[in-house]
């Protein structure tokens, strides 16, 4: 099974000197990924050029006119940027040129354009950022929604769920993975009236749900899944890599703080390569916008050239283990008797009785 990956080789913070070394890589780690590399083609050419010899006939190029700043607004690039490289990847999607698209561009134009045109599977009212976190375990821990959805019903906090258990089954292998519903405690009572009523929908859901989770189980690998509306979500990634690069920069500062301290970082290099390694954020670079009727993956915009390869690689993966379908398969077997906000409906469940604070 080949494997179609359109890349938005225009966007992100260093554009073409990242993203075409990036896919070159790709292209000789993975023997059934063929790319489509969207730019300016002129430019693509003598980016191409520069990387020495490839097998042409895995690569394809499609001309771009607009490239997207990173600064400008959703509104803008979804009006008036039809011929930008993001726009014309995501295309590529819908049309079936490619069967997944990557792009390092702007996060709000990139959303707004990805719904605009693919659309939203059948079941799901909203999109959801979802990224891989690592845990203790020496695994990760899949995170929804990241940044995408401020103000979430608990509807979509279930739909969250199921897309985040279909992208660590595709992603993965795990049939059955664990969710966690993000809150401030444990017990049932805790969290707001939102956070409560999506604890029921996902009792009643069929879902491998182990229950509330609180934010240091995330790096725990307590559950396969956390579940969380997007404001709180991007908040704790936010603190996560502040309290990492802090960490990092004491340890540096310690080992550099005079010359046994220096001489100690020489015999340690070893172990600090190793941790340094295990926390890389660039390993774990790549976030599916999943929701959406096509496969987009999310490069952090100031990624290198082994950052953008992670994403590349997490837009295969999803791909060739068929997403979308395991997506749309399991929506209508967990969602069960709930409505979604958007159909109308009055009931939210089946009949669940929820504690009360004074319990």
């Amino acid at each position: 099974m080949t494997v179609r990956i359109a890349i938005d080789c225009m966007g992100g913070d260093h554009g073409l000197t990242v993203t075409v070394p990036a896919a070159m890589r790709l292209l000789s780690h993975v023997p059934d990924a063929h790319l489509l590399l969207v730019g300016r083609e002129p430019e693509l050419r003598l980016a191409l050029s520069a990387q020495g010899a490839y097998d042409e006939s895995r690569v394809s190029l499609l001309h771009a006119t607009e490239v997207i700043a990173m600064d400008e607004s959703p509104a803008s690039a979804l009006r008036g940027r039809k011929g930008s490289s993001m726009r014309l990847a995501i295309e590529a999607v819908k049309s079936g040129q490619a069967d997944a698209c990557v792009s390092a561009g702007n996060t709000g134009a990139l959303m707004a354009i990805a719904r605009y045109v693919l659309r939203m599977l059948p079941g799901i009212d909203r999109p959801a950022i979802a990224s891989q976190i690592p845990n203790q375990l020496g695994r990760t821990t899949t995170m929804l929604d990241l940044g995408a959805n401020v103000d979430c019903e608990p509807e979509h906090l279930l739909q969250f769920a199921i897309m985040g258990s279909a992208l660590v089954t595709a992603l993965e292998g795990l049939e059955q993975p664990s969710v966690g519903l993000l809150n401030i405690g444990e017990e049932l009572i805790k969290g707001n009236e939102n956070v409560r009523l999506a604890a029921a929908l996902l009792r009643a859901s069929g879902l491998n749900f182990r229950g509330n989770v609180e934010g240091n189980d995330i790096y725990k690998g307590a559950v396969d899944v956390v579940v969380c509306d997007g404001f709180v979500g991007n908040v704790a990634l936010k603190a996560s890599e502040g309290l990492a690069q802090l960490l990092s920069g004491f340890i540096r500062e310690e080992y550099e703080r005079h010359i046994f301290t220096r001489l100690m970082a020489v015999v340690s290099y070893p172990v600090l390569r190793r941790f340094k390694a295990r926390l890389d954020h660039r390993r774990y670079n790549g976030a599916a916008l999943v929701g959406l009727r096509g496969v987009v993956v999310k490069s952090h915009g100031s990624a290198d050239a082994f950052a953008f390869e992670f994403a590349l690689r997490r837009a295969y993966d999803a791909a060739r283990n068929g997403l979308l379908a395991r997506i749309e398969q399991a929506m209508p077997r967990h969602q069960g008797t709930s409505h979604s906000p958007s159909s109308g409906g009055d009931e939210v469940v089946a009949p669940v009785v929820l504690p009360g604070p004074e319990q």
